[in-house]
């Protein structure tokens, strides 16, 4: 049996997890920004993977992710769902990505924080699952990383988190045209037999899942929890 508080936990969390993004701001504007969490966890793996198109340094990648939640805590005010949070969020993280090429600069690396028990802590992953497919996942980063960076961000955006042609259009200011014209020549870049050997495998490359996503998660709430977003 299951202890009544951990069964009380387990529902909640799941509660928060099924709220709409719209919903989750709301609530966060109005005095719950612990709820902020629900965002990041959510979204999490997208904003590093909209950044990593960019920048290969998985340091740099990680101090970039803490200024793009920051950044959108600051001006959740701002977010008047005329496109999606995720496209709106996503448009931010590149933002700042090609803010960091054109400064050459970064911010301090996040602190190492120590493990603690957390209400919605990452549950650990099957060993055989981290294993599976890992190869291939490592040879598609490869491959990406050859690309030019303007065909490596459409590939990410749209064949690895699933975006639409229409909110990879939004978040990268382009047209959706030059969407399918970029995704297209990215295709061709990465050659047909190794896209097809690790096509398969393309949801496991780039991760940012368990501990890597609690340490981001801690260390945005212990910067925001403080403070109000402006509204």
């Amino acid at each position: 049996m299951v202890p009544d508080d951990r069964l009380s936990a387990t529902l909640l969390r799941d509660a928060l997890a099924a709220l709409p993004d719209e919903e989750v701001v709301r609530r966060v504007l109005g005095g719950e920004p612990a709820l902020f969490e629900v965002l990041m966890r959510r979204y999490n793996q997208r904003v590093y993977r909209a950044i990593r198109s960019v920048h290969r340094d998985d340091r740099e990648c990680e101090d970039a992710m803490q200024q793009v939640w920051l950044s959108a805590y600051a001006h959740l005010g701002q977010f008047h769902g005329a496109a999606a949070f995720s496209t709106w969020l996503t448009r931010i993280a590149l933002n700042e990505a090609l803010a960091r090429v054109r400064r050459g600069t970064r911010l301090t690396p996040i602190e190492d924080l120590p493990e603690e028990d957390h209400p919605m802590s990452s549950a650990p992953q099957d060993p055989e699952g981290r294993a599976a497919d890992r190869e291939l996942g490592r040879m598609l980063e490869q491959a990406l990383d050859d690309l030019p960076d303007n065909y490596r961000t459409v590939f990410m955006l749209r064949e690895m988190e699933g975006m639409s042609t229409a909110d990879t259009a939004l978040s990268l200011a382009v047209s959706e045209e030059a969407v399918k014209v970029r995704l297209h020549r990215a295709r061709l870049a990465l050659r047909d037999l190794l896209y097809a050997r690790a096509g398969a495998s393309a949801q496991s490359a780039f991760t940012f899942l368990g501990k890597r996503c609690d340490r981001m998660v801690a260390s945005v709430l212990s910067s925001i929890l403080h403070r109000p977003p402006a509204a």
